[in-house]
């Protein structure tokens, strides 16, 4: 007899895999700008008066957040930067524009922790033959997180990341959750999502079938699991609740 058994472990990032905390976006915002700023101008590049060209960043990104929680679709902060620097006259290859687009990022990344353990731990998830794939709303581009992914070591782990810029819809939509199982090749009872959002996590997963983990953050702190999720305090604690849930698993209707 066939039993659904755990085939596939997604994750949120931020405050999942990546542990930002309560973070000081302000100050990573100005650090960003300095150091993007400082790119530009040792290309002889249009960087404009610091802070004009601080400004004008600031107030174009915080328009386009505005819009996209109206909305509740991400947008691509590399395009809005090339966009800005476009009209300002800033002429810089595609390798250019990843680099300049890291910068504004690179601050960010340097707020972020990791458990000590999580390649040990990502490594047994995906050698017990579990497929792992990202399931993340965002608006920083698909090439800054790569490259953050991969100055941890985590990037070999995830071939699947889906990104909801890159999409008309971002979670709480199960739409996302659904393209991830079929990304992987997996049905959505047979998969686990693990995430820090009771709204943008859990909710969707346990809506589309799938098995809900939430993770312990500040996100969550003081919030009750919902019905039918499970909660952990480190991905580490991951391994042994899929042998649970394993053991536990459903005969296959045929």
């Amino acid at each position: 007899m066939a039993y659904d058994r755990i085939q596939a472990v997604l994750f949120d990032l931020g405050d999942t895999i990546l542990n930002f905390g309560k973070v000081n976006t302000t100050k990573a915002f100005l650090a960003g700008a300095r150091l993007s700023h400082a790119f530009l101008k040792e290309r002889r590049q249009p960087a404009a008066w610091f802070p004009w060209y601080f400004a004008r960043n600031l107030i174009r990104l915080r328009i386009k957040y505005f819009i996209s929680d109206f909305t509740h679709r991400d947008f691509n902060s590399l395009e809005v930067l090339r966009a800005v620097g476009t009209r300002q006259g800033v002429v810089l290859t595609p390798a250019q524009w990843d680099e300049f687009a890291w910068l504004w990022y690179e601050p960010l990344s340097r707020c972020a922790q990791v458990e000590p353990d999580l390649q040990r731990t990502l490594a047994a998830l995906r050698d017990s033959g579990l497929k792992l794939a990202i399931v993340s709303n965002t608006f920083v581009s698909r090439t800054s997180l790569e490259r953050h992914l991969g100055q941890l070591g985590l990037l070999e782990f995830f071939p699947t990341q889906l990104y909801s810029y890159e999409y008309h819809f971002r979670k709480p939509s199960t739409e996302l959750l659904r393209i991830a199982a079929g990304k992987v090749g997996v049905g959505l009872a047979n998969c686990v999502f693990v995430g820090d959002r009771i709204d943008n996590d859990i909710v969707p997963a346990l809506a589309s079938g799938m098995h809900a983990v939430l993770k312990d953050a500040h996100t969550n702190a003081g919030k009750a699991t919902p019905k039918g999720a499970r909660r952990i305090r480190r991905l580490s604690e991951l391994p042994a609740l899929i042998e649970e849930l394993d053991r536990t698993a459903q005969p296959v209707r045929a």
